[in-house]
């Protein structure tokens, strides 16, 4: 067996180790500035309405259908009297919080996130169909089928959820005079 079938087994698996780790991380600085902007926050689900630290409730105030982004406001006249405005926020109109209905990786966002992982798994698919089709020993197909039933599952999920994520266009409506129809049929 051809050193050349190891070392690029290897590296296909160091891509598709390289493109989890980049999802992850990605998701992981999602979650953390989620968070950093909520902090002292707390979500109640069952009112779709935020509390601050000084029990004050901020409420749904306006929906972004382009950007899918739901954003909460407190009432003026209570942020303004409130003593702990400074650290909390700088305009006169109340503190704002603005949540995505879409979970991970439905943001901009995470969609390149995920569009790079692919990146990288593709160029591993490539590599190990290189491989495949310039070693045809058996030892060396079994060397790399491992490597290749990684990179085709992994491939799968990614290209599922990045599939089923909205990609930011709007909606056909009638407004818009967009409909949805069927192709035309060619004479």
């Amino acid at each position: 067996m051809s050193p050349e079938v190891i070392l690029a087994a290897g590296y296909a698996v160091f891509l598709l180790g390289a493109a989890v780790g980049l999802d992850r991380l990605a998701r992981h600085a999602h979650k953390r500035a989620d968070r950093y902007r909520t902090a002292g926050f707390r979500y109640h689900p069952q009112h779709d309405a935020w509390v601050c630290p000084r029990e004050e409730w901020l409420w749904p105030a306006e929906f972004d259908p382009d950007r899918r982004l739901l954003r909460y406001r407190a009432k003026p006249s209570v942020c303004n009297a409130c003593p702990a405005k400074a650290n909390c926020t700088t305009s006169p109109h109340g503190r704002e919080i603005v949540r995505a209905v879409d979970p991970w990786p439905h943001s901009e966002a995470g969609r390149f996130h995920r569009g790079v992982a692919l990146m990288l798994i593709g160029l591993a698919a490539l590599i190990l169909v290189v491989e495949v089709t310039r070693h045809h020993t058996l030892i060396a197909l079994a060397v790399l089928a491992v490597p290749v039933a990684l990179t085709g599952a992994l491939g799968w999920r990614f290209l599922d959820h990045l599939r089923h994520t909205p990609a930011g266009f709007p909606d056909p409506t009638p407004s818009t005079g967009l409909r949805l129809t069927a192709w035309p049929e060619r004479r």
